[in-house]
């Protein structure tokens, strides 16, 4: 498969897959992808780190690793296809959801990406970003309305990009959560939020399976949404994180034995968007 055109100074990451050619040998011209640590499995020299390098100096790389078993080798580096970012949009968005984005994205991508952002009174928010590199704000008013380019946030792969809301309100949460009770929460957040609000820590063996939204929808009456959360969370389908409303109940039972399901990595990025 013929290389794409990149720049010089382009750096290999993540997902990029790679046409590797060793002059003279064969069996050692393949493609290969680069893994989430930026390292590459490659025959005869295993796994080597290529990522955040050019393609000419991964060629060098692979250069000096081959001269260990080959006589002058010759080595090439092209960029068949780019790696792709995925990242998880929440919050005050119009389509909350797992996204694709072209690497060296901004939060303002990923927003474009979730359909703008939804209904705000005044000035745009300050979103939040957690992933490898911590949590970074960035002010949308600034960046949008202001023109602050600088303040737009590169995102990593498997950010979580958070977008509040400015109007707030109250749902209960019970059962199987570290700090129960009364969670405040910002409009158009979803169940997601608000356990991770609540804490979710291993110690409170939740069944994500299993959880009860009770809902008060006038005349007396209220409807129940029996949800699989944890299936939500883990294929990034976001229809069934409910978003919540005011005065909703939310209950998690814990887990039967055989231990329970858990979606931790989503849940501690949350807790520290929101900064718990």
């Amino acid at each position: 498969m013929a290389s794409v055109p990149v720049g010089a100074d382009y750096k290999i990451h993540p997902g990029d897959q790679l046409a590797v050619s060793v002059y003279g040998e064969p069996s050692l011209t393949q493609n290969v992808t680069v893994l989430a640590d930026d390292s590459v499995e490659y025959p005869m020299i295993g796994r080597i780190k290529l990522g955040g390098q050019t393609p000419s100096q991964a060629s060098a790389s692979l250069t000096k690793a081959f001269s260990k078993y080959l006589r002058q080798p010759i080595v090439s580096v092209g960029v068949v296809n780019e790696g792709q970012l995925t990242v998880m949009v929440l919050g005050n968005v119009k389509a909350p959801g797992k996204y694709s984005l072209p690497f060296n994205s901004h939060v303002t991508d990923a927003v474009a990406a979730a359909g703008g952002m939804g209904p705000t009174n005044g000035d745009y928010p300050v979103a939040r970003v957690s992933d490898v590199s911590g949590v970074r704000d960035a002010s949308l008013q600034g960046i949008l309305r202001g023109g602050d380019m600088k303040s737009d946030v590169v995102l990593n792969n498997n950010s979580v990009v958070y977008v509040p809301s400015p109007v707030t309100f109250n749902v209960e949460v019970v059962g199987a959560v570290d700090k129960p009770g009364e969670i405040p929460i910002s409009q158009g957040d979803r169940l997601s939020t608000a356990i991770a609000k609540a804490g979710n820590s291993a110690n409170s063996n939740a069944d994500l399976n299993n959880i009860k939204v009770t809902r008060d929808i006038g005349n007396g009456q209220t409807k129940v949404y029996n949800i699989n959360l944890y299936n939500a969370l883990q294929k990034g389908q976001l229809d069934s994180d409910l978003v919540l409303q005011k005065n909703d109940v939310v209950y998690i039972p814990k887990a039967k034995s055989g231990g329970s399901n858990t979606t931790s990595n989503i849940f501690g990025l949350l807790g520290r968007l929101i900064g718990l």
